[in-house]
């Protein structure tokens, strides 16, 4: 079962903030999404079990979300909950869904606050009632947020969400990369747009189901670092390195400018 009584959680320390008068390049990706990688293994070194390591990569997450927007970031994707986790031992993947859980009772009414649109994409159909309640009622107060459209992942496939997009597009007359998109965004519900910057945290170099369609084109960094001990400033790292690189999608740099 899901926790029902919340802990106090800490709020953003100064130093490891963005501030709000931080200068925005025109070129800063639009929307960047994030494989947070690295928890468990971060616990370990830590002497602490694999929740507490989760736990940590969702204070982490709670930092990195509120300088986002500051950064120029328009979308920010968080892969929460990997389908292919639940091969993990069952306490550790109830323990990331009440984390989850915890996260949507105290955060909802502070993205309401600042502007951010909450969604969640993947499947819900193996999360509890309770959980799957509570992700309806966050994505409706937040609706209206236009400052940030925060996604997070949650027994998430790229695969999985393809396959059901096609398993409905056989149904389309229209017959385009573009129409295919569309059905795609209608099966993720929280809509579907182009990946700019896929950041990967904890070592690994691969992008592990996550945003297969999306990531077409998109720039990817990847860093030792495990998501606990990422920062704003990481983040805003990543971006400079984004910043710097040349995109023409195919086509010549003359063609692009």
């Amino acid at each position: 079962m899901l926790v029902q009584n919340i802990p106090n959680l800490s709020p953003v320390s100064q130093s490891q903030s963005v501030s709000s008068t931080s200068v925005i390049s025109p070129a800063a990706p639009l929307h960047v999404a994030i494989i947070c990688d690295g928890n468990g293994r971060w616990a370990t070194t830590q002497g602490l079990t694999r929740t507490e390591g989760h736990r940590a990569g969702a204070e982490t997450a709670r930092r990195v979300i509120r300088c986002a927007p500051h950064l120029g970031v328009g979308t920010l994707t968080m892969f929460t909950l990997s389908s292919a986790n639940w091969a993990r031992p069952a306490a550790e993947v109830d323990g990331i869904l009440r984390i989850l859980y915890e996260y949507l009772m105290v955060e909802t009414s502070h993205c309401l606050d600042e502007g951010i649109r909450l969604s969640v994409i993947g499947r819900r159909d193996r999360l509890s009632p309770t959980l799957r309640e509570a992700i309806i009622e966050s994505e409706a107060l937040t609706a209206k947020g236009r400052k940030l459209h925060l996604r997070l992942a949650v027994d998430y496939s790229a695969r999985q969400s393809i396959f059901q997009a096609a398993s409905k597009f056989y149904k389309v007359t229209d017959l385009t990369s573009e129409a295919f998109g569309s059905v795609l965004s209608e099966v993720m519900r929280g809509g579907s747009t182009d990946v700019d910057l896929l950041v990967r945290t904890g070592g690994e170099q691969r992008i592990s189901d996550f945003l297969l369609w999306e990531c077409a084109f998109a720039e990817l960094v990847f860093l030792e670092k495990r998501w606990p001990d990422f920062t704003p400033s990481d983040l805003k790292n990543a971006i400079g390195e984004f910043q710097k690189r040349e995109r023409t999608r195919g086509a010549l740099p003359s063609e692009c400018s």
